[in-house]
């Protein structure tokens, strides 16, 4: 089956745990403070002006790269000049976005459209009119690029469509978007690709190698459960619905919102709220304060009226009912396909080629994670109605839903009145410098480093996304990384991983079909093979590589004259999981798109991400890059092992509910969604009711309609946590928990690479896992099911206690 490379973006579970407003529709010398960093970059004119074009300059000083990745993030008059130059040098037509060529404009969307359904359509027939084993040898790659050629076409549009500021080149992405991916759809049900497929699987003599056998057996999989062998009119039906399912998921996912937008107090009762913070929603003495996003969470957190707080919680989990139609809408359709290709439920489908591979086995890992969970989080909450019935304002000690940020809040600040103020340690983050720091680890990991470039006209979105290449030792430009991270009005303030274009191998023999079409649009074959967009060099035979091209996008505030932009230490993490991601597109350049960097089983993709969140608390990584942005002084890392010792303080509080709501996702998706009374807010609080140690939401309520994860992790919102468990096993067994120098070594760099990171999706995520861990046992599947899925992950997570020890 043909897919796109996710069903949306990469989106960091942390924001689960922080509501935000929903958008509608390496190195031994250490660098420089920021103050003085401009002076230090030995530029003849002191200028951006005179940076050398990086594409043309073949060997470009690692030290002085490093500096100006610092600058472009943390100096606007630097990032003016960086940008300026980029218009001097590049001020020809219009490249397109992402130097696609097609897309200078709203109407480029259709025609990309046009221009790769037509192509698609012709491999196709090439596909159906096979007939020799000659031709059967060469079928893998021919589906592959028409995944490929459908895939670039959906991936940007998916992106475009959420994340560009213009409403017409959103209305044109999205109209491109369903364009495509109904034929997609319509592929997928096509018996002949199947069993043509099928054909050159009986091969045994077939010549391909380990990726390429692997993708047949994906696609030859992924075919099996898309009602290829149904008669025509249920084939059509599922074709129908797959576009029913993409349609109604984005729409739940944009319209998301809350029944109430706002609710009006006096001044007077918000008492314990930032002066400043009422100050700002304030109107002759009343505050209209929205019930989503920060102000909100700052309420429930600060307000010492626990009944305003009630009123504001309430409102803050009750969605509007047409997002709770969509959502159950979306759920009702999944439960429908499942049920036309012969599965008991969407989960059931969902699963079945997961590591998991069914929801009884979730289930089982869920409620181990919870039985192991529950003493610490009774503790947790334990010392949470101490500090209410301490309380004279409090009658019941009892928490209540309402008072579970409330409290939560004062025990952190309790603890953090013996320590440093957490804005005094992001005064050592500034963007500029977190980024070097991820630039010197991969450097120092893996042999690339992040090197900013300037952007062609057109290019980008909005003019504050900087540009990075990604950079090999040995390979050159191996990626582009385009990065949107301040904040702006209009913006999601979700952090996301998107995957624009998967890498792929084009060969000489496909470059040479467009050498024969002499379209204008393209300066050379070579172009015109990618849409413009970026290739490796060409090859001994002739062949390039399609190269990845990743955007991330976080919502930090914009540096200014005065300072940079500082991350809180919470930030840092979030970067680099997003950037953990990235690394694994980067890093996972296949020949084939079908199994490219992110594109692999669902509760694995999570791992990278995860795993990234353990280096940006590594104090070996931290003394990399985090110096104080004034004095330049490195920071102490006592400050950080005290954050985290504070986030343990409600860390078992976190897990709680994150339990919750996998079990919520699975329910959702089981027999449930296909009868009549489903109703998914009954189903929330039973949930809740049932699986979580602290008090159900109040009757009336219906939070699961913000819960945006069910479109793109229907059915696996558990990886997650199961990924959890994976990372802090590769943490110890590859990287030696960071002692050592375990976390800067290039030799557990390119272990972890080697095993895991390079194959993307084209090896079992449980060999990849045996590989990196050193137990072999784990590639026997007769193994893992004596074991069990739960018991396996129950055993690692009790090795993980004793190592944390």
């Amino acid at each position: 089956m043909l897919k796109a490379a996710s069903s949306g973006p990469w989106i960091c579970a942390r924001c689960i745990r922080r509501q935000r407003p929903f958008r509608r529709l390496h190195f031994t010398q250490t660098p420089p403070s920021t103050n003085s960093l401009h002076k230090s970059i030995q530029i003849p004119t002191g200028s951006a002006k005179e940076i050398p074009d990086l594409f043309q300059v073949k060997a470009v000083s690692t030290r002085y790269d490093d500096a100006n990745l610092r600058q472009v993030f943390d100096s606007p008059a630097f990032w003016r000049e960086f940008s300026q130059h980029s218009k001097t040098s590049y001020g020809g037509p219009n490249s397109g976005l992402f130097q696609n060529k097609y897309l200078t404009g709203p109407e480029g969307f259709e025609k990309f459209a046009w221009a790769s359904l037509k192509k698609a359509q012709r491999i196709a027939k090439e596909v159906l009119a096979i007939e020799t084993r000659e031709e059967q040898h060469k079928i893998v790659r021919k589906l592959d690029r028409l995944s490929d050629l459908l895939c670039r076409v959906i991936d940007i549009s998916d992106f475009v469509r959420s994340t560009h500021p213009s409403r017409s080149i959103q209305a044109a992405a999205m109209k491109a978007h369903s364009m495509v991916y109904e034929y997609m759809n319509t592929l997928n049900a096509t018996t002949g690709l199947a069993h043509k497929l099928q054909d050159a699987l009986k091969d045994s003599s077939a010549p391909w190698g380990e990726q390429e056998r692997r993708v047949a057996e994906i696609l030859d999989r992924d075919f099996s459960k898309s009602a290829i062998d149904l008669p025509e009119q249920q084939k059509d039906r599922f074709v129908s619905i797959s576009q029913e399912i993409n349609n109604v998921g984005f729409a739940f996912t944009e319209s998301v919102s809350p029944q109430k937008e706002y609710l009006t107090f006096n001044k007077r009762q918000l008492d314990g709220l930032d002066p400043g913070l009422i100050q700002e929603f304030s109107d002759w003495g009343t505050v209209r304060l929205p019930v989503v996003g920060a102000p909100a969470l700052q309420a429930l957190r600060n307000v010492k009226d626990p009944d305003v707080r009630k009123e504001i919680f309430m409102a803050s989990r009750t969605a509007d009912q047409h997002t709770i139609t969509m959502l159950e809408t979306l759920l009702r359709k999944r439960a429908e396909l499942a049920k036309l290709v012969d599965y008991k439920s969407y989960g059931h489908l969902t699963l079945q080629d997961k590591m998991a591979q069914s929801p009884s086995n979730v289930t089982a890992f869920l409620g181990a994670l919870r039985d192991e969970n529950e003493e610490l989080v009774a503790a947790q909450l334990g010392k949470l109605e101490a500090m209410k019935a301490a309380d004279i304002r409090s009658g019941n000690p009892e928490i209540q839903a309402w008072d579970k940020e409330y409290y939560m809040a004062r025990k952190i600040l309790s603890e953090r009145s013996r320590v440093r103020r957490p804005d005094f340690i992001s005064s050592y983050f500034s963007l500029g410098t977190v980024m070097q720091g991820l630039s010197r680890l991969f450097t120092r990991l893996y042999g690339v480093s992040l090197v900013p470039h300037e952007s062609h006209r057109g290019e980008t979105w909005n003019p504050d996304v900087r540009r990075l290449d990604v950079v090999s030792e040995t390979e050159g430009t191996v990626a582009v990384l385009y990065c949107d991270l301040f904040s702006r009005h209009g913006k999601s303030p979700n952090p996301a991983h998107f995957t624009l274009r998967c890498s792929r191998l084009i060969e000489a023999e496909e470059i040479d079909e467009y050498r024969s079409m002499d379209d204008p649009l393209f300066k050379s074959p070579v172009e015109a093979a990618n849409d413009g967009m970026s290739t490796s060099a060409p090859r001994e035979d002739g062949s390039v590589m399609q190269l990845p091209a990743v955007a991330l996008i976080c919502d930090f505030e914009q540096a200014n004259s005065a300072k940079p932009a500082l991350l809180s230490f919470g930030e840092v993490v979030t970067l680099f999981h997003e950037m953990g991601h990235a690394i694994h597109s980067i890093i996972g350049r296949t020949e084939f798109q079908e199994i490219s960097g992110t594109r692999v089983a669902t509760d694995f993709a999570e791992l990278p991400s995860i795993l990234m969140e353990h280096f940006a608390a590594d104090q070996s990584v931290l003394s990399m890059f985090a110096r104080h942005h004034e004095t330049d002084k490195p920071l102490p890392y006592e400050m950080i092992a005290e954050q985290l010792a504070l986030e343990r303080q409600v860390e078992a509080i976190d897990v709680d509910n994150q339990i919750t709501l996998a079990f919520l996702d699975q329910e959702l998706h089981s027999e449930l969604a296909m009868e009549p009374s489903f109703d998914s807010t009954k189903i929330y609080h039973d949930i809740q009711d049932k699986w979580s140690k602290f008090p159900s939401d109040p009757p009336g309520t219906c939070w699961q309609g913000f819960f945006g994860h069910l479109h793109g992790y229907g059915g696996s919102y558990y990886s997650y946590l199961f990924d959890r468990v994976l990372a802090k096993r590769i943490w110890h067994t590859v990287f030696n928990c960071g002692s050592q120098q375990g976390a800067v070594t290039r030799e557990n760099g390119e272990k972890y690479k080697n095993e895991v990171l390079k194959w993307g999706g084209g090896r079992d995520p449980w060999v990849c896992l045996g590989g990196a861990t050193g137990d072999i046992r784990l590639v026997d599947e007769g193994y893992r099911q004596a074991v069990g899925f739960a018991n396996l992950a129950a055993s690692w997570r009790t090795e993980a206690a004793g190592y944390a020890k």
